[in-house]
């Protein structure tokens, strides 16, 4: 197959976290959370095309980014040592969704690499060793793995689907990058958020643990979420810097994308219970 010529195209779907309560922290350092991962039908592609040389080659490099750094590189190394494969992959990248910015692009690109693969190579890992195999490359790589809109607890990997009416939602980066280490490792960040019951979910009584922390270093996500807030409930997904506001239906929320100012880009979404991630290897595993 010439991937080149025609890409068999596997979506890396971006996600909001809906609420986002910090607990506390670990011995380790790591924090321990409270979320609700909402899977969206829009995101990065990836494509695949299988090489005998065992080298992993990413189409085209993320600038800025060394190879052995990226998430995809590393998601394929990472399941190409740990199921002793010989043969190497050539990956195309259709880069949608902005770095640093909340929606878990790097995340999703790792998960997808990882679920494609397995199929591709044909190591047969189960959902549960893909997950297990992500959570070594990123506390939300296992949720893109799993496809399942989700609470999620401890670091990320307690992992409880749940089912959502499908909202809309308008997601607005504000053109600025957020790390998430800059975000954690702030001293006035809340960490006794109380710990919630997954069943008495709403969202108007939960809120985002990073929210202020970053409205304050970076004022631009403040602004728009000011602005956002007049047309529905608006919140920062994350550790930013991206801002979502959700709706009954895509029209309205292309309503108010249409008002955006030309200093923000967003795009609009449908909340999906199954991510398109899994309905592909669903796809891919019948033919």
């Amino acid at each position: 197959m010439d991937t080149q010529l025609t890409p068999d195209w596997w979506p890396s779907p971006a996600k909001l976290n809906l609420f986002l309560h910090i607990l506390g922290r670990y011995p380790n350092g790591y924090h321990q959370l409270q979320s609700l991962f909402q899977m969206l039908d829009y995101g990065d592609r990836l494509s695949f095309s299988t090489n005998s040389t065992g080298n992993i080659t990413i189409t085209p490099p993320i600038p800025g980014v060394n190879v052995e750094d990226n998430l995809i590189y590393r998601a394929a190394r990472r399941l190409q040592d740990h199921c002793n494969i010989a043969q190497g992959v050539d990956i195309l990248l259709d880069k949608q969704l902005p770095m640093g910015g909340g929606i878990g692009g790097g995340s999703s690109n790792a998960a997808t690499t990882l679920v494609a693969l397995n199929h591709y190579w044909q190591c047969k890992l189960s959902a549960d060793e893909l997950a297990e195999l992500g959570l070594t490359l990123g506390a939300d790589v296992p949720i893109f793995v799993r496809g399942k809109t989700a609470f999620a607890g401890g670091v990320g990997e307690d992992i409880h689907p749940t089912t959502l009416p499908e909202r809309a939602y308008l997601v607005v980066f504000p053109g600025l990058h957020v790390g998430t280490a800059e975000v954690f490792g702030h001293p006035e960040l809340p960490r006794d958020t109380p710990p919630m019951q997954w069943q008495d979910y709403d969202f108007d009584s939960t809120h985002n643990d990073c929210q202020q922390i970053v409205c304050k270093a970076h004022p631009e996500v403040a602004n728009l979420l000011q602005w956002l807030v007049h047309y529905a409930p608006s919140r920062m997904t994350g550790t930013g810097a991206c801002v979502f506001a959700k709706f009954e239906t895509v029209s309205q929320a292309l309503d108010v994308q249409q008002k955006l100012p030309s200093k923000w880009s967003g795009f609009v979404a449908k909340g999906m219970n199954i991510s398109p991630l899994l309905l592909k290897l669903e796809q891919v595993s019948q033919i």
